[in-house]
C-alpha cells in the first residue's frame, strides 16, 4: 500500500504540473483525465467529437444528514477535496486554504464545496456538523460528505483522480492527497491543485473565475 501511495502521489505531482503548465499558457483551462474520440454523422459526413473524463453519478450524505447527488451540483461549478476530521498531517492546511476558497464565493450561487471525508467509521453526520461549525461553516454552500467507504476511495481514485485509501502505516490509519479538484458545470476535471499551500489556492481561486466567465459565455 505504500508503494501504491507514493506512486499515486508522483502521478498527481505530474497532473498538477502539466495542469498549471496549461494554465499559465491559456486563459482556456484544460481538460483532464482520459479522453475519448466519438464519430457520428452529420449531413451524411463523419464527425469525429472528444467526450471528455467526468465525474459519473454519486450520492453521498452531508453534514445536516441529507442526500447529495450530482444533480446537487447540477450547473455548477464546484471544488471537491478528501480529508477526515482527526487528521494529524495536511487536513488543517487544507481546512485553512479551503476556508479561504469559501470565503472568497460564500454566498454564490453556481460555486459549491464538497468534503468527503475517508474515515466515515468515525466520521458521523453529528462529527461532520461539529466539524463545519467550528471552521464557521453554515448554510449548504460548503457540504462535508460521508457514506459507504469503498464508494468514497472509488470515487477520489477513479473519477477525481487522487489518493484516498486505507493504511494502518500512515498517521491516522488512512491516506490521502491534498489536492483541490475543480470541476466544471458538465462535471469536468479543469484543474488539481496543492491544497495546502497558499499559492496553490490562489491559482484555483483565479481559474474558478474562469470558469465563472466561462459559464456565463
Amino acid at each position: 500500500m505504500r508503494v501504491s501511495f507514493w506512486l499515486n502521489l508522483s502521478l498527481l505531482n505530474g497532473i498538477l504540473l502539466g495542469s498549471w503548465a496549461c494554465q499559465q499558457g491559456s486563459d482556456k483551462l484544460p481538460f483532464l483525465g482520459a479522453k475519448k474520440p466519438v464519430q457520428r454523422t452529420v449531413n451524411g459526413k463523419q464527425v469525429t467529437d472528444t467526450i471528455f473524463h467526468a465525474i459519473p453519478a454519486f450520492s453521498f450524505v452531508d453534514q445536516y444528514g441529507d442526500t447529495v447527488t450530482d444533480k446537487t451540483v447540477a450547473d455548477k461549478i464546484y471544488v471537491a477535496d478528501f480529508f477526515f476530521t482527526t487528521c494529524p498531517t495536511i487536513c488543517p492546511k487544507m481546512k485553512t486554504q479551503m476556508k479561504r476558497v469559501y470565503e472568497r464565493f460564500k454566498g454564490n450561487e453556481a460555486v459549491m464545496i464538497l468534503s468527503h471525508t475517508i474515515d466515515p467509521a468515525h466520521d458521523s453526520v453529528a462529527v461532520l456538523k461539529e466539524f463545519a461549525g467550528n471552521l464557521g461553516v453554515t448554510g449548504k454552500q460548503w457540504l462535508f460528505l460521508t457514506g459507504p467507504r469503498e464508494k468514497i476511495y472509488e470515487i477520489g481514485q477513479d473519477s477525481y483522480m487522487v489518493t484516498a485509501a486505507e493504511d494502518k502505516s500512515a498517521p491516522g490509519g488512512v491516506v490521502h492527497s491534498g489536492a483541490f479538484i475543480l470541476i466544471d458545470k458538465d462535471k469536468h476535471v479543469r484543474g488539481i491543485y496543492d491544497g495546502t499551500t497558499e499559492k496553490g489556492v490562489n491559482q484555483l481561486m483565479s481559474d474558478m473565475d474562469k470558469l465563472l466567465a466561462e459559464k456565463k459565455g
